[in-house]
């Protein structure tokens, strides 16, 4: 896996336009500034950012709230909501593209940013709310009891006891979500329509082989921007694990 990915690293460096010579004849940083001179690109990046960025804050407020009411509360039909919450990311990309592009159709939504934005967001809330639920249940009860026969009411527990111990899960699922919606192609492909974002402009630009350079380019942007986040999400986790860890 690593080494495409170097190959891709690499290549992004090189200064021929076309071929694959190895190892590369000599290396250059033209590419990367040629990148500021197609609006394409730029467009499909802000696109991109833009799409992430929004479907990442709307998981975190919907996906946050469906955990806090699972966890909280039992009801009937409790474990299939919790099923249903799972089904976007456990099912085929293809099979849930195409479940939403048939909703957006039975609301007469055309395909466009908005769409991307829905589309993203429903697998983007997944990724919170297991973060999210999986630290409520080592959140402490006996912190929550203890607030309320303090005297504080719902609210004020919520936010002196309950948001601190959820505030790095809350925040690492929202960094995941970015990351995953960022890259992400399948699901983009049923509900983008004539829009392109950075890994469907990526998809495009296989068929142009002379422009292969800077396809490497924006393909490690792309690597870059959705690892960041991943290390990011993983360093706010360490030392979460344990169940007094109510601070984290």
């Amino acid at each position: 896996m690593q080494f495409p990915i170097l190959m891709i690293a690499i290549y992004s460096f090189n200064i021929e336009d076309s071929a694959y010579t190895f190892p590369p004849p000599g290396y250059t940083l033209k590419w990367f500034g040629r990148i500021l001179d197609r609006p394409d690109v730029m467009e499909s990046i802000f696109l991109s950012l833009l799409t992430a960025t929004l479907a990442s804050v709307l998981a975190i407020c919907l996906g946050s709230l469906a955990a806090l009411a699972v966890h909280r509360h039992r009801f009937r039909g409790h474990d299939a909501l919790n099923i249903m919450f799972n089904l976007p990311i456990a099912l085929p990309g293809i099979i849930t593209g195409i479940a939403l592009l048939s909703s957006l159709r039975l609301l007469r939504l055309e395909p466009g940013v908005l769409t991307i934005i829905i589309g993203h967001t429903t697998f983007c809330v997944v990724i919170v709310y297991n973060n999210v639920i999986a630290r409520l249940r080592r959140l402490p009860a006996s912190l929550v009891e203890a607030s309320m026969d303090l005297g504080a009411d719902g609210f004020t527990t919520f936010r002196r006891i309950t948001l601190p111990g959820i505030s790095t899960a809350v925040l690492a699922g929202g960094i995941l979500a970015f990351a995953l919606s960022f890259d992400e192609i399948i699901v983009t492909t049923f509900t983008a329509g004539a829009q392109r974002t950075l890994p469907l402009w990526l998809l495009n630009q296989l068929s142009k082989p002379r422009e292969m350079p800077i396809t490497n380019v924006v393909a490690l942007i792309v690597i870059a921007v959705t690892t960041l986040p991943i290390i990011g999400a993983y360093r706010l986790t360490i030392g979460t694990h344990s169940t007094e860890g109510a601070g984290k």
